[in-house]
């Protein structure tokens, strides 16, 4: 584990769990990546990203994240979330997510997230 990078994911981590899109994006590369793995297309660039990020605030405005677990190497980190909160249509979330981080050059390369799609689903609906 390198200091660098688990500093990042500390920084990284605290912007979401502010739930600050601006924040969030300031700590991308400018042609950063980030996948939802649940059927959506990957938003590519800073604001492609913090659009992703808002639509995420959106749909569960007081979003909390419990973490499982959480694995750091040089140029990446993987960590396993609870996430809860309240969906938009006033309905509970509590859905499993799994977040695989590439690292360039101290910011996020890519962030390709595992959710639980049923259980999304489910809260959204």
């Amino acid at each position: 584990m390198t200091t660098t990078t688990r500093d990042l994911f500390e920084r990284y981590h605290a912007c979401w769990a502010d739930r600050d899109p601006d924040r969030i994006i300031e700590l991308h590369t400018p042609d950063s990546v980030f996948h939802l793995h649940s059927g959506q297309e990957p938003a590519r660039g800073r604001a492609a990203i913090r659009a992703a990020a808002a639509g995420t605030f959106a749909l569960v405005p007081d979003l909390t994240f419990r973490q499982v677990s959480l694995r750091v190497g040089p140029d990446f980190w993987v960590v396993q979330w609870q996430l809860t909160g309240t969906s938009a249509t006033g309905r509970p979330v509590c859905v499993d997510l799994a977040d695989f981080v590439l690292v360039e050059a101290g910011a996020v390369r890519e962030k390709h997230s595992y959710v639980d799609g049923v259980a999304m689903q489910a809260a959204l609906t």
